[in-house]
């Protein structure tokens, strides 16, 4: 499935430190091949209507929509990345 990384997850991204940007790049490779991957924990976010999120690590996760045209990655950081205000995905 295409990934579809929108200009507020490639500003995430930049900021992880490159242990976790390495970690990303094959968790991401796992989500294009396989969205059932164990190791991406693949769950509902139930706060937010279609969005889904994914781990990177126990610190890190990442969300996403999943949409025809493949999955759309919305944010990336750490796991209180839903509480902070100006945090939400969409």
């Amino acid at each position: 499935m295409k990934l579809i990384r929108t200009l507020r997850f490639l500003e995430d991204y930049r900021k992880l430190p490159a242990q976790v940007k390495k970690q990303t790049d094959g968790k991401l490779r796992y989500l294009a091949e396989n969205l059932a991957h164990p190791s991406l924990r693949v769950k509902r976010v139930r706060r937010y209507e279609n969005v889904y999120e994914g781990s990177i690590n126990k610190d890190y996760r990442f969300l996403f929509l999943i949409t025809s045209e493949g999955y759309v990655l919305l944010r990336i950081g750490r796991h209180d990345i839903l509480e902070r205000r100006d945090d939400r995905p969409a």
